[in-house]
Order: structure tokens, then C-alpha cells, then sequence
């Protein structure tokens, strides 16, 4: 094994009900074990959006058994990216950690029709940010 520092990288929206569980899922399930990830709230809701639930079996991954957990400064504190969602000023600011804004329809409320888009939004840009934060592997 190596000791090189694997990346974290932690998902907040406000409920940890849509969008941040849909980056979470496509992170793990792209990056496999190379990066840690995380999603939080900083008002979590009591379950996932069923929309969002059905939206990512569409794809192939499954949230179900996800459960909203709330932000806690430990958890930014232990991430080097922080990837907020509509997240506002609730979540803490820590010096040295990167901090990226997704700018992303809410899919509260929304049938899976218009989960759609936003869950293909958010693979697109977890892509991009895995190619970012995998650019010196090589192996």
C-alpha cells in the first residue's frame, strides 16, 4: 500500500436529500477507492428524495439505504474539497480546504422527469472534478 494522501471530498446541500447524495454516489461509484467522499446537510431531511432514488437505479446505482447526515465542522475539517450545493453561508469556512459552488436546479419536490437532468448535470461535473483531482495518477 501506499502512503500517498487519498483526496476527500465532501457534498453539501441543504437537505442531503438530491443533489449532494447524487454526486456522493457517482464519486464512489466512479473513483472507486481512490478518493474518500462525504455528504452532508446543513438541515438534513429524514430520507432521500424517492425521485432521486429512482433517478440513480436509472443509471445503475443504488441510493436507497442513504440516509441525510448533517454538516458538522469535522467533516469540512477532514475534507480538502468542500463542494457546496445552494448551501448558502451554513457551511464553515476552513483556510487551506477548496471550496467549489455547483450552481444546480433543487430537485426537492420535482418528479424523477426533471431529476433527470440535474442527476446527468452532476455525473458531468463529478467527471470532471475526478480527472482534476486524478490528474497525477498514474496507476
Amino acid at each position: 500500500m501506499s502512503d500517498t494522501h487519498k483526496p476527500s471530498v465532501l457534498f453539501v446541500c441543504v437537505h442531503n436529500a438530491g443533489r449532494s447524495q447524487m454526486a456522493a454516489a457517482f464519486l464512489t461509484h466512479l473513483a472507486a477507492d481512490r478518493i474518500e467522499v462525504r455528504s452532508a446537510g446543513s438541515a438534513p431531511a429524514e430520507h432521500v428524495n424517492p425521485a432521486v432514488v429512482e433517478a440513480m437505479a436509472e443509471v445503475g446505482i443504488d441510493i436507497a439505504a442513504e440516509i441525510p447526515k448533517v454538516l458538522t465542522a469535522e467533516a469540512v475539517q477532514a475534507s480538502d474539497v468542500v463542494i457546496t450545493m445552494g448551501c448558502g453561508d451554513a457551511c464553515p469556512y476552513f483556510p487551506g480546504k477548496t471550496y467549489l459552488d455547483w450552481k444546480l436546479d433543487d430537485p426537492a419536490g420535482q418528479d424523477v422527469a426533471a431529476v433527470r437532468p440535474i442527476r446527468d448535470e452532476i455525473r458531468a461535473r463529478v467527471e470532471n472534478l475526478l480527472g482534476e483531482l486524478t490528474a497525477g495518477d498514474h496507476g
